[in-house]
């Protein structure tokens, strides 16, 4: 296996980002990190802006670029040098993709950003599906957080595709075909 890769997958929500995450986490044994995990630990503290960040995302309201940046770069640079990491979903708005790729940059280790492009038709499948079995509140404003992606996400990831720093999934296939693709681009076997 490659020296140990800092890997994210981006895309609308229900695009399969947590599931490719967790695809390639045991393979790898690389852990997955989540904005959102670490938005909630802010949100269990009981503070002000735990309150704040709760309301926002229940609201499937995008926290603020800042915010989500904060817990990004924290868990980036707790990274050890001999270990690999894979980020779900990071990387949400335009300032944060900027922020990512700078960082990324001036770290100077490898790092691969997937983006699964699905249908919207698909990931509203998905996201009705999920809904049955998930007691995640924010998948009941999936319209809300669908205007978001386009308003919010798309320029962020337009920015990491002129930048070069995009590799493009399609995300509209089985799960294995798309995790064996993954595989193959990080050249894990």
């Amino acid at each position: 296996m490659n020296q140990p890769h800092i890997v994210f997958f981006i895309g609308k929500p229900g695009s399969g980002k947590g599931t490719q995450a967790e695809a390639l986490a045991k393979v790898t044994g690389w852990p997955v990190f989540g904005t959102s995990a670490g938005l909630r630990e802010i949100v269990a503290t009981g503070s002000a802006a735990g309150h704040k960040l709760q309301e926002t995302m229940d609201a499937g309201i995008l926290t603020p670029y800042w915010v989500a940046s904060h817990v990004y770069l924290k868990k980036l640079f707790s990274i050890p040098d001999d270990g690999g990491l894979i980020f779900d979903g990071t990387s949400r708005t335009r300032p944060e993709a900027e922020i990512v790729y700078d960082s990324l940059v001036w770290l100077g280790r490898p790092y691969t950003i997937f983006h699964l492009n699905t249908p919207d038709e698909e990931v509203k499948k998905r996201i009705e599906l999920r809904k049955e079995t998930s007691q995640r509140k924010d998948d009941h404003a999936f319209d809300t957080r669908l205007e978001e992606y386009y308003a919010s996400t798309e320029p962020g990831i337009a920015y990491l595709r002129d930048k070069g720093a995009l590799t493009e999934i399609d995300g509209h296939r089985p799960i294995e075909e798309i995790a064996a693709e993954v595989r193959k681009i990080l050249g894990i076997a």
